[in-house]
């Protein structure tokens, strides 16, 4: 997932709670001191780090348990509860309709990327998006735009040859007629009266239902006087938040952002068309405290076609043959590391080493032995003796070695997801029990 380090912090904080006897002054406090070194070395603001801890050791030495949690769950509720407020409260609303949207942000932020990336959105939603080549400042923004819709079947509107945007404008919006018209504008390196000048002129021929700019992560708790210095200048509507792939400041830019009033609309997580996300604080929060995000990897699962396939992961009775089909869905999906980071009740940090650091090489070699087993042994492992490893090696044009690896991480994995699912009530009551801990997630 995106923000290790901050998810790291946080569940320490958590673990901390979980694993003492007695919840008292001195866990409340330890625990608190893990929350704010975690979130200051995502450069999140001093003050705002302060006020939220002593919100929740107030709440912790001061709240009675609400009726069926222990006061273990009550505390890490209150936590969970404060970092919801603190990192934005309200889920994203992002109407599926026909929609105008004009995108502005500084150079270097993101925005052509994050164009691609929210048409794609739309149009797996059963909408059809179009993007206008408004950045008539930066040379090829044009030909990479082109590029993009390209990859995702979108069709781009624009003149390469034209520097007045305004112009571009006019003549695409008489040719367009796709449902969600998206329009990148030009950057600059910072916002001057130039740059409002250009964006308003925009405004006024495109009457857009929104108007978002788009804050690389990187800049940190900086994010939030830029949101506020857009917000004044041209009364933008949302935030999108790129780059929290790359950066230990994300959870500094996205407090700032929220900090300011300003709604966060979507996160991007990657460099990928896909890697893009609706915001959802609640989902976050239950991401960095060790909850994970089902709803989000369903939705990718979805995309993807692949749902029956996680679902069998998570029940943790699978075969070679499913332990494969997996394999396949991660490379689409994105990193092992980022689907279990997603999966409620795991927490990585405690699985068996080298679980989830499987490069794309050995996923390669890991699927031509498996198409060298015979189908009852893909079925039932027990059956691969030492010569029966040695034939499928040679099969594959692998090593024993190999072969052994990829046994033995096939068995950690199905120990893995059994974890999940066990305890009392198996996967559908632990979900239940998390739901109604978190008041239904």
């Amino acid at each position: 997932m995106v923000l290790d380090s901050l998810s790291s912090g946080v569940q320490k904080a958590v673990d901390r709670i979980r694993g003492t006897t007695l919840v008292d002054k001195k866990t409340i406090k330890e625990a608190c001191k893990e929350i704010q070194k975690a979130l200051l070395q995502s450069d999140a603001d001093v003050e705002l780090v302060f006020d939220l801890t002593e919100s929740i050791k107030t709440r912790a030495l001061g709240e009675d348990p609400s009726k069926g949690l222990t006061q273990k769950e009550h505390v890490i509720n209150i936590v969970y509860d404060e970092l919801v407020k603190f990192l934005g409260k309200d889920e994203a609303q992002i109407p599926l309709k026909k929609s105008k949207i004009l995108l502005m942000g500084t150079f270097g932020a993101g925005k052509t990327t994050t164009a691609g990336k929210i048409a794609r959105f739309y149009k797996n939603r059963g909408l059809k998006p179009a993007i206008i080549a408004c950045d008539t400042y930066r040379e090829a923004a044009y030909d990479q735009l082109k590029q993009i819709g390209k990859s995702i079947e979108v069709p781009v509107y624009g003149d390469p040859d034209e520097e007045d945007s305004a112009k571009v404008l006019k003549d695409a919006m008489e040719e367009v007629e796709e449902e969600v018209i998206i329009v990148d504008s030009s950057g600059r390196d910072a916002l001057n009266e130039d740059m409002v000048e250009e964006i308003n002129a925009l405004n006024r021929i495109l009457e857009p239902d929104e108007r978002f700019i788009v804050i690389p992560a990187d800049m940190g708790q900086q994010a939030g006087k830029q949101a506020r210095r857009f917000q004044e200048e041209l009364d933008i509507t949302g935030v999108v938040v790129t780059k929290m792939d790359s950066t230990a400041k994300g959870g500094g830019a996205i407090s700032a952002c929220a900090a300011t009033g300003a709604t966060i609309k979507f996160i991007g997580t990657g460099e990928d068309m896909k890697d893009l996300e609706k915001y959802d604080p609640e989902r976050f929060v239950s991401q960095l405290i060790g909850y994970g995000d089902l709803q989000g990897l369903l939705e990718r699962v979805d995309e993807d076609q692949a749902e029956e396939q996680v679902k069998r992961m998570m029940e943790g009775e699978f075969t070679l043959e499913d332990f494969q089909d997996q394999m396949k869905q991660v490379q689409s999906m994105g990193s092992l590391d980022e689907v279990m980071g997603k999966i409620p009740g795991i927490n990585k940090s405690k699985l068996p080493d080298g679980l989830i650091d499987i490069q794309e090489e050995k996923m390669e070699r890991f699927n031509y032995i498996i198409d060298s087993m015979t189908p009852a042994e893909r079925k039932d492992p027990k059956l691969i003796n030492p010569s029966r490893k040695k034939r499928i090696a040679h099969g594959s044009g692998t090593d024993t070695k190999d072969v052994s690896e990829l046994i033995k991480l096939y068995r950690q994995s199905k120990k893995a997801m059994k974890m999940f699912k066990g305890g009392r009530g198996g996967l559908r009551g632990n979900l239940q029990k998390m739901m109604k801990q978190f008041g239904g997630l």
